[in-house]
């Protein structure tokens, strides 16, 4: 806040806040930054919604300020374009299944094969049973160079995951070159599986699909 002494009525001190801590001041107790994160969620939500609900097509930037109830102005405060909102939502999706992953594979029981298929169906459950989900998770990337590299991000990301967890489990030695080479072809193998089941091209259930991924990985993973 800045002080200033105006002329007029002798000794009067008139206060006056500046612009830049006008900005900053907390309106209804909220900080301005509180309200750009409000804003934000708002706008990830309603992109969430409309690409769910109608495809990636819809996702437009005046469909999403009117479902969020803000204008444009508020969208560019936030994302610099209709892509960067695109991947926000994807990252956002990719964060809860990637968890979701994690979490199901160490509250499964017994070795390898068993925790790979408690992940796996964790996930498979998750977008089986929310048509949402299910639409951005098979979304053609192919209009959004972003997103199709984001998407090759994700099974770099669970290469790792598999690379970190798996050897602690596996019994004898092992060769991390090797590892690193049957990581990469089981998780390339298991999302081209996924993908068929996604668009209906592999009938299987869930629970058999989580299943035949994980022993088939087990035959890449753990040979001996």
């Amino acid at each position: 806040m800045t002080c200033v002494r105006q002329l007029g009525a002798p000794g009067r001190l008139t206060v006056k806040m500046t612009t830049r801590a006008r900005a900053a001041r907390a309106y209804a107790g909220r900080s301005a930054e509180d309200r750009r994160t409000e804003r934000r969620a708002r706008l990830l939500a309603a992109g969430r919604r409309s690409w769910g609900e109608s495809g990636l097509a819809a996702v437009t930037v005046r469909g999403v300020c009117g479902l969020a109830g803000l204008t444009d102005r508020y969208f560019y405060e936030s994302f610099a374009n209709r892509e960067a909102l695109v991947l926000a939502v994807a990252a956002q999706l990719r964060d809860e299944l990637l968890a979701l992953m994690v979490e199901g594979g160490l509250a499964a029981t017994g070795g390898v094969e068993e925790r790979l298929r408690g992940g796996l169906l964790a996930v498979l459950s998750a977008v089986a049973s929310d048509p949402s989900t299910m639409r951005i998770f098979t979304s053609d990337p192919t209009g959004l160079p972003g997103l199709a590299q984001q998407r090759r991000g994700v099974l770099a990301m669970i290469t790792d995951l598999v690379i970190q967890y798996v050897p602690e489990l596996l019994t004898g030695p092992v060769d991390p070159h090797q590892l690193r080479l049957a990581a990469l072809f089981s998780v390339g193998g298991v999302n081209q599986l996924i993908e068929s089941w996604a668009d209906g091209s592999l009938a299987l259930g869930i629970e058999q699909l989580a299943a035949d991924c994980a022993r088939l990985c087990m035959r890449v993973l753990d040979p001996g």
